[in-house]
Parts: structure tokens; sequence; C-alpha cells
């Protein structure tokens, strides 16, 4: 099962707040906060796991493109998709210069912006700012880091981060070693199943509370999948 996204829905309008919280509660694939201005939005953002924002520019106590200029300068990567009630160039413009990456003139289609959320959250999982829920840890494929309960940092090389990365993308689909040798160490390799056998084993000495019984990074008939759920 794939891992839930948490969708962060920041808006003063009561209505359209808990109309879209609704919509996404009907998705299975996520999971919902929200928040009636943007400081209290912003205190989520930089203190839960949330995958992707969707602020409102006309908020009570801040505009919210200030806000998502505030969220960038304090290092918050996660896709932000603004909502407006104007459609002027200049206003989408200034929304993009605050650091936002999509931007929808209200009002809005709830199909549309799902779309925009699917698009988003696959931009980024394929940048080199993403964050990942892997298991208990977040995995930032960029530093080749995993972050662990009490910050603990779990280091990775290259190799280990490239196969975490794949499998991930398989959304806990089964992957042959065949694939991931093409994919991690490439078609013109010297590498062999044995090759990817050892980092798999050192990557599950990093990962595993028990390394000899697996329930993270499991073996499947020809090969691996991660447990995403």
């Amino acid at each position: 099962m794939a891992v839930k996204k948490t969708v962060l829905i920041v808006d003063d309008d009561p209505d359209l707040r808990e109309a879209l919280a609704e919509q996404f509660g009907f998705e299975d694939e996520f999971e919902v906060m929200t928040a009636d201005a943007a400081k209290p939005g912003m205190e989520m953002a930089r203190g839960e796991r949330v995958d992707v924002i969707i602020l409102d520019v006309g908020l009570p106590d801040m505009d919210g493109r200030d806000a998502c200029a505030a969220l960038r300068e304090a290092d918050v990567v996660t896709p932000i998709i603004l909502l407006t009630a104007q459609s002027g160039d200049e206003d989408h413009v200034r929304g993009l210069r605050s650091g936002a990456d999509d931007f929808l003139a209200k009002p809005i289609s709830f199909a549309v912006l799902l779309e925009r959320v699917h698009n988003q959250l696959r931009r980024h999982e394929q940048s080199e700012d993403a964050e990942l829920a892997v298991g208990p840890y977040l995995f930032r494929p960029a530093m080749k880091l995993l972050i662990a309960e009490g910050d603990r940092k779990i280091r990775l090389t290259e190799k280990e981060t490239n196969i975490l990365k794949y499998l991930y993308r398989a959304g806990g689909e089964p992957i042959s070693r065949e694939e991931l040798l093409d994919k991690v160490w490439g078609y013109h390799r010297e590498a062999n199943t044995h090759t990817l056998e050892t980092h798999v084993y050192r990557l599950r000495q990093k990962i595993e509370p028990d390394p000899s019984k697996a329930r993270l990074l499991l073996t499947e008939a020809g090969g691996y999948r991660l447990q995403m759920g």
C-alpha cells in the first residue's frame, strides 16, 4: 500500500476550505490538514510532514504570496499551489516570484486542482529537493541521507541512494535484480547480482532494526521491493 500524501489547505473561506478537505478526503491517496490563516498554516508547514500546500492569496493575517516567500526563506521545499480571486498576468508573475510552484484562479475546478497536485507531487519526487517518506525515515536523495527519529542522520552511498530511490518510485511493486542493476549501474556495467546483493545487505544494516528479518527492504522472487505502508 502506497504511503498517503498529506495536503495542507490554507484558506480563510470556511465553505471552500471544508469542501476541498472533503473532496481530497474522498481520494484514498491523501490525508488532509487545514488552517484558516497564514500564520497557523506556516507553523504546520514548518513543523509537520506535508507533501503539498494549497495556499490562498487573500488571507486575513498575511498576503499568501508573502507567506509563500517566508516559507521558502525558511527552507520549506514543499510544493506550493497559490489560489487567488485575481487572474491578471501581473498577479500571476508576483505569485511565481514568491516561490510558488503553481497558480490557480478562483473559482476553481477540483478536477483541475487535483491534476495540478498530482503534477507537483511527481515533479517534486524527481527533483533535487525531494523529501520522501520511507518507512520511519525522511529520505533526502540529493543529500544521500535518511533522517530517523530524534533527527538521527544515516549517511548513504550513491548506489544505496539510487537503489532506495528506484524502489520508492516503483510504489511498492517488486523490481527484478536485473532491472535494478540496469537502472543503478547502467547497461555498460561490470556489476553482477552479487554486487547488488552486497549493496542491499549493507543498506539493510543501516535501515532495518533487525537486518535478518527485513521489514522495509523486502526480498521478492527474483528481486526486491520497498514496503510502502
